[in-house]
């Protein structure tokens, strides 16, 4: 990797990790360029739309991330309820392991404390929500669930899984995503024969 892509990343890391942190609205250019001790004009370079454009990259980076995961899960498992319970306890461990700090859920920092202010971000948020469904629909789809019910327990699965991750954070305990997990791994299962 060229020393360029280096710094590039470096700037996107550490912004990442800041909105991850203490969100958005929190987050400066500044600090972010002070943190990742890059040049001023290396942020402008990369990302001369500014912090829109810098966020718009870390919700893509982000969501490479997350998919990457969600398959490593599937393809590790025989079953979607399984991958699906396996994602969230670690997500659980990582957590716990993180003090319960240092990151916020992504529906958090990215959906509600963008969308109402970013047109762009609010799309780009969008699309990783769905990108999520897809993936644990198509994998549901491959379970022999029907099409309708794949996309309606998928969307299950997101949701609960996000709001879990809230309370885990606001209590500074991993039990609400280890107990989502274990009834998401049930609906899953039995998704096939319900409705």
């Amino acid at each position: 990797m060229s020393e360029k892509s280096n710094v590039r990343e470096l700037i996107v890391s550490t912004a990442a990790r800041l909105f991850f942190s203490q969100g958005y609205h929190a987050t400066g250019l500044s600090q972010i360029i002070k943190e990742s001790k890059t040049p001023k004009g290396s942020l402008y370079h990369y990302f001369p739309h500014g912090k829109e454009e810098l966020a718009h990259e870390c919700i893509q980076k982000a969501n490479e991330q997350i998919l990457q995961k969600f398959e490593e899960n599937f393809a590790a498992h025989d079953n979607t309820g399984d991958a699906i319970q396996r994602f969230i306890h670690d997500m659980a461990d990582e957590t716990e392991a993180a003090g319960f700090t240092g990151f916020l859920p992504f529906s958090f920092w990215a959906a509600v404390e963008t969308s109402c202010i970013s047109h762009q971000l609010r799309i780009a948020c969008q699309g990783v929500f769905a990108d999520w469904q897809q993936i644990i629909t198509k994998h549901l789809l491959m379970d022999g669930i029907g099409e309708e019910k794949a996309r309606e327990t998928a969307l299950l699965v997101i949701s609960l899984m996000e709001g879990a991750l809230i309370i885990s954070l606001t209590n500074q305990d991993k039990q609400p995503l280890l107990t989502a997990a274990d009834y998401l791994s049930v609906v899953a299962k039995n998704a096939k024969q319900t409705r």
